[in-house]
């Protein structure tokens, strides 16, 4: 008997298109959903994975994620062949567009390739209680992984404010490798 419900699609795999057409699926309820809701899923994931691997090899864990959905995120929503102002000012764009956040850019050295970023109102964690800690190194995957795609060149990116640690916005500071 034929297996009815094998597909060639894995879902332990990620592919762009494993997303899906979340317009077309959610209906009435749209794309958006509370910021509670990613958090929810977000923290409690980060728990498990630090109760099960410790706190180190949960934030590499989510460092590695947030670099996977970068680098994919970039490649298939920005234009990755527009000068650097354009590129930046369409990220810019787009985060704020899709509400994860307000990017904007401290500073860029063209020699080196050192970059100073924040990002305001950030999905992760802006109104969490302070705990004295940074928190989003989801995000500073994402931001290497964006940044990779973009130039081609490997960064390693650390966040250096954060709103978990008493600052209102979140700073990343990232250096080629």
């Amino acid at each position: 008997m034929e297996n009815v419900f094998k597909s060639n699609v894995s879902h332990n795999t990620f592919a762009w298109k494993n997303l899906g057409d979340i317009r077309e699926g959610r209906g009435d309820l749209g794309e958006e959903m509370p910021v509670l809701v990613y958090r929810l899923m977000q923290y409690t994931m980060l728990d498990v994975l630090s109760k099960a691997h410790g706190p180190e090899k949960a934030n590499e864990y989510f460092r590695d994620a947030g670099f996977l959905a970068g680098t994919e995120f970039a490649r298939n929503t920005l234009d990755l062949s527009a000068d650097f102002n354009t590129f930046i000012a369409n990220l810019q764009k787009t985060l704020q567009e899709l509400k994860i956040g307000i990017l904007r850019m401290e500073t860029f050295d063209m020699e080196t390739g050192e970059i100073v970023l924040t990002v305001g109102q950030d999905l992760d964690c802006s109104g969490l209680p302070v705990t004295n800690e940074n928190v989003c190194n989801y995000d500073e995957g994402f931001i290497a992984g964006i940044l990779e795609a973009y130039t081609g060149k490997k960064y390693r990116v650390r966040e250096v404010d954060c709103w978990a640690n008493g600052d209102r916005v979140c700073r990343f500071n990232g250096t080629i490798q």
